[in-house]
């Protein structure tokens, strides 16, 4: 049985960050509350948002005008280890410096006092004032607006380039070289003797209590992910990861509007994945179902069959799923669902969707169906998506995986279609 924290530390903890959000509604404080990092001050100004175990709020530092998003996870012991928060953190640092993978600027590690091996831990990011693509297609919705095209295709292509510096990492090569990896490997060291000394105090703890008897549920495997996958991979060559939650609540735009920022590299995973026994199928689709968002998800992880590899061409048609999210504001399951009041992951596994213009044949062919003209003249002419978008999306949501194009050839095909898209009037995507 888990060591759980006390109650009445778990009610604090509720209390405080209850506090801290009421305060991003109602003005009705004298001072913001405030902590510290590695011995900087920041004072939180709001909440952004929470999920699970984290928040992350917009603090600043009372010496420097400068906006960051901290994320703060709890890391109860026999619950969640410290070594899978950390995980992002690791992750961060290997792929950093890279101009659309967001980079974590600093973290800690607390112990929570008063609670049996509970630590805190807190990554501090760049924040970014446009927010994400989810935001931007909330606000098309509301003002019945839709993304330029030209300027959505490029911001795309910005994404796969993220994707490719993961799916095409080399060992010891860019972007960050063994800088970067000494860095990751010293993320993954840290969070492993956290957790040690998490153990041991819990041990300790019970020891004085003489409760010998209790069994704790074992730490997480730290040795499985990230750096840990690099273990004879010779320096040059590829160590392939595969992000497996892309989305657009995931996809930051940079402050000019112009760069797309990749980011929660929590669910990053070393690609390929062999299925060799039932037990991994199902561990692999457990992992998907808690940490990659079910409208967004491959069909190869809704149903993980021994004996089949899972790649990153699950991040294809992440990819696919979220182009057509902000063509048309939802992803392509959720609509076709939600149009036939059938089940989404059905809806999935049997690639079921279409765009809004065709019908059910024509979305499985390729092909736009053909509208009447009344119809046709009704529609107005923005609200047209172009062909060749269209054939990003229907390439990248091939049910097979072996039918989805790779990252490289995908960058090819969108470079191409950039290229034919006429300019658009603003140079920049404007969501504020």
């Amino acid at each position: 049985m888990s060591q759980q924290p006390s109650l009445v530390t778990q009610l604090s903890h509720y209390i405080l960050d209850g506090l801290w959000q009421l305060q991003s509604c109602f003005n009705c404080f004298p001072s913001n509350p405030s902590l510290k990092i590695n011995g900087r001050s920041f004072k939180i100004l709001r909440l952004l948002g929470e999920g699970g175990f984290s928040y992350v709020y917009l603090v600043q530092s009372p010496t420097d005008p400068t906006l960051y998003a901290l994320k703060k996870i709890r890391c109860p012991f026999g619950q969640e280890s410290v070594a899978l928060a950390m995980k992002e953190v690791e992750a961060y640092s290997l792929f950093s410096p890279h101009p659309n993978i967001i980079h974590a600027v600093d973290h800690a590690v607390e112990n929570d006092k008063g609670s049996e091996g509970s630590k805190t831990v807190y990554i501090l990011l760049p924040y970014y004032r446009r927010g994400n693509l989810q935001d931007a297609i909330n606000a098309n919705l509301v003002n019945r607006a839709r993304f330029p095209e030209r300027r959505l295709m490029v911001l795309f292509l910005g994404v796969c380039r993220a994707l490719r510096a993961m799916h095409l990492y080399r060992v010891g090569g860019a972007p960050g070289g063994q800088g970067a990896r000494r860095k990751a490997r010293k993320v993954r060291q840290e969070a492993a003797e956290a957790d040690r000394e998490a153990e041991e105090e819990v041990r300790r703890k019970r020891r004085d209590r003489d409760d010998e008897e209790t069994e704790h549920a074992p730490l997480m495997d730290t040795e499985g992910e990230v750096m840990a996958a690099q273990d004879g991979v010779a320096e040059g060559e590829i160590r392939s990861y595969a992000h497996r939650d892309i989305k657009p609540g995931n996809i930051m735009i940079d402050d000019n509007g112009m760069q797309p920022i990749l980011m929660d590299l929590g669910s990053l995973a070393p690609s390929p994945t062999p299925i060799t026994s039932r037990a991994l199928a199902l561990q692999v689709q457990d992992q998907a179902a808690e940490h990659s968002t079910m409208p967004y998800r491959a069909p190869e992880l809704f149903d993980v069959k021994t004996g089949t590899v899972v790649d990153t061409k699950v991040d294809i048609w992440s990819l696919g799923c979220t182009l057509y999210a902000c063509l048309v504001g939802k992803s392509p399951f959720e609509a076709r669902s939600e149009e036939t009041g059938g089940s989404l992951s059905l809806c999935v596994l049997g690639g079921d969707w279409r765009f809004p213009d065709e019908g059910p044949a024509a979305a499985k062919l390729g092909k736009q169906r053909v509208v009447d003209a009344e119809e046709a003249r009704a529609r107005k002419k923005e609200d047209v998506i172009s062909d060749p978008v269209k054939e990003v999306v229907r390439r990248c949501l091939q049910v097979e995986p072996a039918e989805r194009p790779d990252i490289d050839q995908l960058i090819g095909m969108v470079e191409g279609v950039v290229e034919q898209l006429p300019e658009d009037g603003d140079a920049a995507l404007d969501m504020e």
